[in-house]
């Protein structure tokens, strides 16, 4: 059995874990996840991500507001996400970034972004970036703050990947990579250096083939391992720990 599996992007407050939540969680080590990061979206499931990080040892919490999540938000939500960053199970301001994808107000996304990017600077603190269809103007704030990171659900190219490997950012790729119509997943794969590069599920979105369609989970990543593996011909036990290692070092987590 595949181990040392360590997933660095997930969504286990999602309603989709409602019936199941405790014991599927309970279960995560016996199936090889070494380590979880539950990525929040506002100030309500980053509170929801640190209790998680706190009942489960392998667990551990992003705090950041989503693009998506920008109606009714707090005058003091920075002071909030600083506050919450001094948990020290919180391990990056994340995810944060911008969305076209969706009617968003494009300037409200831009100023929200930037205002965390500003915060995860002077917390010295990485910070977790979601990139929907704007990578021109993500790429302009990253190139102005400079973060330290990590680019979740990769979705450029393999061009701009080499940019944002030379802005020191850490590249993660989930299930996508799995799918048959795959063609850039898979060149990145190929491309990215295997010290930047981590794995995630986005749980419970992205299922790796054969769940496509279904609710994703931490321990589905091996399917994810074992087509990276093969496309970078080595071995995907090896695989698993160097991303392990590599996300405990992004994420500064002892």
């Amino acid at each position: 059995m595949l181990h040392n599996i360590f997933d660095a992007h997930a969504h286990y407050d999602d309603k989709w874990f409602d019936e199941d939540r405790v014991d599927l969680l309970s279960s995560m080590p016996e199936k090889g996840v070494c380590g979880i990061v539950n990525a929040s979206v506002d100030l309500a499931t980053a509170k929801i991500a640190i209790s998680y990080a706190e009942q489960y040892p392998f667990m551990y919490a992003c705090a950041g507001i989503h693009p998506e999540n920008l109606d009714g938000l707090a005058d003091d939500y920075l002071d909030r996400l600083a506050e919450m960053y001094r948990h020290p199970k919180v391990v990056a301001i994340g995810e944060i970034g911008l969305d076209y994808h969706w009617d968003i107000e494009k300037p409200l996304q831009q100023r929200v972004f930037e205002e965390q990017l500003q915060l995860a600077k002077e917390l010295d603190a990485p910070v977790v970036i979601h990139d929907r269809e704007a990578h021109g103007d993500v790429m302009e704030l990253l190139r102005k703050y400079r973060p330290k990171g990590l680019m979740h659900c990769y979705s450029g190219s393999v061009e701009m990947l080499k940019e944002v490997l030379k802005l020191g950012l850490y590249i993660s790729l989930g299930g996508t990579v799995t799918f048959k119509n795959a063609r850039v997943p898979v060149e990145v794969a190929a491309a990215v250096p295997l010290d930047r590069l981590l794995l995630e599920t986005d749980a419970p979105y992205l299922s790796p083939v054969p769940f496509r369609g279904k609710r994703n989970d931490s321990s589905r990543i091996e399917y994810t391992a074992v087509r990276i593996a093969e496309i970078r011909g080595m071995d995907p036990q090896e695989l698993l720990d160097i991303t392990a290692e590599n996300a405990r070092r992004m994420y500064n987590i002892q």
